[in-house]
């Protein structure tokens, strides 16, 4: 078998991160790894080599596998607008907004694109880890289902089900998803993975005994609890608290948040109070205020307005504070946003913030590229990479443009004229230490020397890795499928 699938038996279980740790095991064995998740679901993404859009939990992957992000990776990505719609991207680019109803009468047509890419990918690597979305055990979805155990039948490869324990009853998380599968998807089910176990493995020997004798299936590994593992999440936004550290960043939680990875580098910050700030709660006085990214930049920025969080960010600037916005905030912070083809909600104008000379107006054609230059601020410089996503078009009417992006052949970004307020659409601004430092000296921070965001990722791979390398047992993990030299 050159496919393995992993399945778990709830979201967050741990599938991302175990695909994560098994790419890299291979790698580190010798072999051509390609990671493969069918369909996401995320408003976290990342551009790909081949100039789409992928989950950016596949983009993680890629790099355990150490090859560039391709769209083949993650054929079919779903970013919701609403509740009830999502842009749907096939092969890394969008084909419109659908809502359930419509998307999974769609679903035949979307097979084709998974199936071509898990091919191109299995020709091409001696093996391909994929992930499943969600749970198999949701049998409402299971007609035309591309995304777990639809795609393992067609697909004929084995499959590994996680389930974290940290959540407590994972003997019946398990056993009441095998309940749930036909005999011949129970059967595709080679062993069992358990996440997240703290504690002594003695004690839960018995509890694996018993499982095994009413499953007839092995327990492939038990991974433990690995405090402070910081891999790029998927799509849930971290829980962040209050701290004693002096200096204070804030970031609203908008419903329709985008790539809030972004903010990992500061979250990581030592000396730095970091905190998402969601829904029924103040915005808390702050040192710095970041408007993230939107999936739904207007309906956001209205959602924003009814809870007053504009008089509180408007009562930051007055104090003193500084403020960014990246991407869908950049767009929030100017005069007008318009989307006359109603492609992120209704057709119609809004009207910004007004505290950066710019107006934006959506376009059908998604900007999707890896950029890089300089950014240039208080006098000094330092270099950026990152990317950009947005269907925006923005007009600067006047002020400095602070980032200078492809050979300095263009500008991004505006600065208001006091020096105050600041905003561009580069995702991954502050994952280079230089211009980390540059931005929170520009922010009243000081210096924060880190290493840089891709150092972290390949630390963390490399720890998760090690873990699944010593739990897992190598003999029972080549009889269930895996190809383990």
């Amino acid at each position: 078998m050159t496919t393995l699938m992993i399945q778990g038996c709830t979201s967050d279980a741990g599938k991302s991160t175990l695909v994560t740790a098994l790419c890299r095991l291979l790698v580190r064995r010798g072999l051509r790894v390609a990671p493969f998740k069918p369909q996401n679901m995320a408003l976290n993404s990342a551009v790909t080599a081949d100039g789409g859009e992928i989950g950016r939990a596949q983009a993680v992957q890629a790099a355990a596998c150490r090859v560039a992000p391709h769209t083949d990776h993650n054929p079919v990505l779903l970013k919701p607008t609403t509740d009830c719609r999502a842009q749907v991207i096939i092969h890394g680019h969008p084909i419109g907004n659908l809502d359930a109803v419509d998307y999974h009468a769609y679903k035949r047509q979307v097979k084709a694109a998974v199936f071509d890419s898990w091919r191109r990918l299995a020709a091409a690597h001696d093996a391909v880890i994929v992930e499943g979305a969600g749970s198999p055990a949701e049998v409402n979805l299971r007609a035309n289902d591309i995304a777990n155990m639809g795609f393992a039948e067609a697909a004929d490869c084995p499959v590994w089900l996680v389930a974290d324990i940290d959540r407590g009853g994972v003997f019946a998380h398990i056993v009441g998803t095998l309940a749930c599968l036909t005999e011949s998807e129970q059967a595709r089910i080679r062993g069992f993975i358990i996440n997240r176990f703290r504690g002594d493995l003695s004690l839960l020997q018995p509890g694996l005994d018993w499982l095994e004798a009413q499953t007839g299936k092995p327990v492939l590994a038990v991974l433990p609890y690995l405090h402070g593992l910081d891999l790029a999440a998927e799509d849930a936004v971290p829980r962040t608290t209050a701290s004693d550290a002096g200096y204070r960043i804030v970031v609203p939680v908008l419903p329709h948040i985008s790539n809030h990875t972004d903010f990992d580098p500061l979250r990581r910050l030592p000396g730095v109070d970091f905190q998402f700030v969601g829904p029924g709660r103040a915005i808390p006085p702050a040192d710095l205020i970041i408007l993230p990214g939107s999936k739904n930049t207007r309906g956001d920025l209205a959602w924003l307005r009814e809870r007053g969080w504009d008089e509180a960010i408007a009562r930051h600037l007055r104090y003193g504070g500084k403020l960014i916005g990246i991407c869908g905030g950049y767009q929030m912070l100017g005069r007008s946003i318009a989307d006359p083809s109603g492609l992120e909600g209704a057709a119609g104008v809004s009207h910004g913030l007004g505290w950066l000379p710019l107006d934006t107006t959506l376009a059908p054609v998604k900007q999707l590229a890896n950029v890089s230059g300089t950014l240039n601020l208080d006098g000094r410089c330092a270099p950026v990479r990152g990317y950009e996503i947005h269907h925006g078009a923005t007009q600067v009417a006047a002020g400095q443009s602070p980032l200078r992006l492809d050979g300095g052949q263009r500008r991004d970004g505006a600065l208001s004229p006091d020096g105050q307020i600041f905003g561009c659409y580069l995702h991954g601004l502050f994952d280079e230490p230089a211009a980390l430092d540059l931005l929170l000296a520009w922010a009243g921070c000081g210096s924060h020397a880190t290493a840089s965001a891709e150092t972290q990722l390949e630390q963390a791979i490399d720890r998760l890795t090690d873990a699944l390398d010593a739990a897992l047992d190598a003999d029972r993990a080549r009889a269930a499928g895996l190809m383990l030299p």
